[in-house]
């Protein structure tokens, strides 16, 4: 589709590479981000900016005139917050501030970034975006928040025509994590060789960043509006996703495995602690069942309709270490 694209968010991650493609391919591209945002992740490429609050209907208006398409890639992910209402008031009532303007100007395509903690748990075998959710009651406000996100950008198709197509992505890896994210921060410790231990049986759906970024612009172009779209290449044990981190930057990769029971007590050491200091723990007993929940997913819809081909997730762990390292290289003085 030829035009002028929106992303909105592109100062995250997953919204970053999705300008960088958007530029790449030859497109116009304009940038909603707030002031305050970091730019380095898009400072190289040429892009028109728009700046503004999720609140800022006029602004939005602005932004949204003219384009064919809008990339929403704004959330907050900040699962470990005590307070729950920040989650809530972004990534549910801001968004619905964005569908509302969306739907009146009328854009022809709105491709969103939801996640894969809003598909099903499988009994047996892997689950797929035709099961309805099963752990909501299990999830804590940051899944419910998603969850919810996910319900309202499909109910603004059935019942206002907003032509939205989801994406579910998986955890992403790769190279220009400039925040960095929260796994990104893990996969760095690992290349520093500094994860003494891992959390035995503890797995996660993961994909690709460049990979994730290539399936909203073939969603773009082949996704059917009203369809949920999984984005994420395989199911990966934590323990292989350090492995893979510290044998790229030639550390040593972590050799204890802390059993689920154990997990278990420390997260709810990790959330009292919490409590009594009113102090936000990434560590909670919430966060410890999040890392043993989920089950595998079949990416295979997106395979099939959008032609999305990821490349094996290895790799671009690999790449997002060449790149740290490399980074970290360049700000040492000379």
């Amino acid at each position: 589709m030829s035009g002028t694209k929106l992303v909105m968010g592109a100062s995250g991650f997953v919204g970053s590479h999705v300008t960088r493609q958007l530029v790449e391919r030859g497109d116009q591209v304009r940038v909603w981000i707030r002031r305050s945002s970091s730019t380095v992740a898009f400072d190289d490429l040429d892009v028109e900016r728009h700046h503004g609050d999720l609140d800022d209907d006029a602004a939005m208006r602005t932004a949204m005139k003219d384009v064919d398409t809008v990339f929403y890639c704004v959330v907050d992910a900040r699962a470990w917050l005590r307070d729950p209402a920040p989650l809530h008031a972004t990534n549910v009532e801001a968004l619905r501030k964005v569908l509302d303007v969306a739907v009146e100007v009328g854009v022809p395509r709105f491709v969103f970034c939801s996640s894969v903690v809003t598909m099903a748990i499988a009994e047996s075998g892997s689950a797929d975006e035709t099961m309805p959710h099963n752990w909501r009651h299990l999830g804590g406000a940051y899944i419910e928040s998603r969850i919810q996100a996910e319900d309202l950008v499909l109910r603004y198709h059935r019942e206002r025509g907003l032509p939205a197509i989801v994406l579910n992505v998986g955890t992403t890896y790769g190279p220009r994590d400039h925040g960095p994210t929260p796994h990104g921060k893990l996969v760095r410790a690992a290349a520093r060789g500094k994860v003494p231990a891992y959390a035995k049986g503890a797995s996660m759906e993961v994909v690709g960043i460049e990979d994730a970024a290539a399936a909203f612009l073939l969603a773009e172009e082949h996704g059917r509006p009203g369809e949920r779209y999984i984005v994420s290449e395989r199911y990966l044990p934590i323990k292989d996703l350090f492995d893979i981190a510290a044998r790229e930057a030639g550390a040593r990769p972590p050799k204890v495995g802390i059993p689920l029971p154990l997990m278990r007590v420390i997260g709810a050491v990790g959330g009292g602690v919490s409590r009594l200091l009113r102090k936000d723990s990434v560590v909670t007993s919430t966060s410890v069942r999040l890392m043993h929940i989920q089950t595998p997913l079949d990416h295979s819809k997106a395979t099939r309709e959008l032609g999305w081909e990821p490349a094996p997730v290895a790799d671009s762990i690999r790449a997002g270490v060449r790149w740290f390292l490399d980074e970290r290289a360049g700000s040492r003085p000379a």
